[in-house]
């Protein structure tokens, strides 16, 4: 005899009401039946044995398991589509999709944009409750429109103060969608700022309208002399162009820029690529000043700066998918071995090294990396002729990681 199925049934915000008869008798028929607290209250004629979501999902993964075992008719009821960052998704890690029946009512995102009565075939849909705040806030400032699932701890006012901070306007239209479906439902359009100083009701929907506030990349090069600094620490621009090739940082990725000293290579990385996010890791007070002064002359609201060493201050920043080391302060061998780890699969590392002894020791943990050596000498004019000028040599080692890594 084969096992029955896992019924997975959306509901939305109204419980019951619009709920297909058939899908609602194999609610009230199930021996098992599973859902959020709110969900299983929508059904108290249903006799079978109710199991709440909130705790351990590993236990109700257990139970359901024994449920099919034992030919019972377990039934899963979520909200909204569960297949769209609900329960349906972590079900589909632990059952084959044979195994599940799954019967979605609209999403929180499709209620969301039929209240606004806006298209969202192009909108880039994601949730702060189970993925870090970063990495929502970088892809929100990909996008020209983004609707957000938020938490009682990511609020939307949270959610909006991250925005603002990582680069996005604070005049940036926005709307707060709470309650869908239900008879208190509430459309609160506002700004990015407004959003961030209020409070709104548990169950909603962030949704950012980003077309017109994007920023356009700017072309790397900028001069040296631009920059503020001291006694020369500064990755000079011949060599910040090659970095920034080998590093090719590209939109939606995060790019860790490891003993930033000046800034430089931070800070047009952010403006070539204003849809990526850089982590400028600097432990010098004089060099943090320096970096902030360069933030106030060339902007790069997609750059944070994160005072201390590394690695000691790296665990909390969100996985790279590139990493430039300006300066170890001694940590080289650290610095590579958590850059490898770290890495996104085809994730880029480019060391700058100006000693032959700092080269040996990176080569001895990157064997198989490439290494080249940049030997700059730029004009100078003198007495109506030019000579040229020779920078140190800087040694370019660029390690990929391997998309099965």
């Amino acid at each position: 005899m084969t096992n029955p199925r896992i019924v997975v049934i959306g509901v939305t915000g109204a419980g019951t009401e619009g709920l297909p008869a058939a899908q609602l008798k194999r609610v009230l028929d199930a021996d098992l039946l599973v859902g959020g607290e709110r969900q299983l209250a929508c059904f108290p004629d249903a006799t079978g044995e109710k199991l709440s979501l909130h705790g351990h999902l590993d236990a109700v993964v257990e139970r359901l398991h024994r449920a099919r075992e034992a030919g019972q008719r377990a039934v899963v009821v979520a909200s909204g589509d569960p297949l769209c960052y609900g329960i349906g998704t972590s079900l589909r890690r632990s059952f084959a999709a044979d195994e599940l029946e799954c019967f979605p009512a609209p999403s929180a995102f499709q209620l969301a944009f039929a209240a606004l009565a806006e298209p969202w075939h192009d909108a880039v849909l994601l949730s702060a409750h189970n993925s870090p705040l970063a990495e929502v806030v970088q892809r929100a400032r990909q996008a020209d429109k983004a609707a957000i699932l938020t938490d009682p701890h990511q609020t939307p006012t949270v959610v909006a103060q991250a925005l603002i901070a990582g680069g996005l306007p604070a005049a940036a239209a926005c709307a707060v969608c709470e309650n869908l479906g239900q008879a208190d439902q509430r459309i609160v359009r506002a700004t990015l700022a407004q959003v961030a100083e209020q409070e709104f009701a548990p169950l909603n929907v962030l949704v950012v309208f980003c077309q017109k506030t994007r920023q356009e990349g700017k072309s790397p090069g900028v001069d040296d002399a631009v920059f503020s600094t001291t006694g020369g620490l500064l990755t000079h621009r011949e060599v910040r162009l090659l970095s920034l090739a080998e590093l090719a940082l590209q939109a939606g990725e995060v790019l860790w820029d490891i003993g930033a000293g000046s800034g430089a290579v931070g800070i047009e990385a952010a403006r070539t690529q204003p849809a990526a996010a850089v982590y400028a890791v600097e432990r010098r007070d004089m060099m943090l000043e320096h970096i902030r002064e360069n933030l106030r002359r060339l902007p790069a609201p997609n750059l944070r700066l994160v005072m201390g060493s590394a690695p000691d201050v790296c665990p909390d920043l969100p996985d790279p998918h590139a990493v430039f080391v300006g300066g170890s302060g001694g940590h080289l061998e650290a610095i590579i071995a958590l850059a490898q780890q770290r890495l996104h699969r085809g994730g880029r590392l480019v060391i700058a090294l100006v000693t032959l002894e700092n080269l040996q020791r990176a080569r001895a943990y990157l064997p198989d990396a490439r290494v080249a050596q940049v030997q700059v000498s730029v004009g100078v004019p003198t007495a109506g002729m030019l000579r040229f000028e020779a920078h140190n040599p800087v040694f370019l080692l660029t390690w990929r990681k391997g998309e099965e890594g």
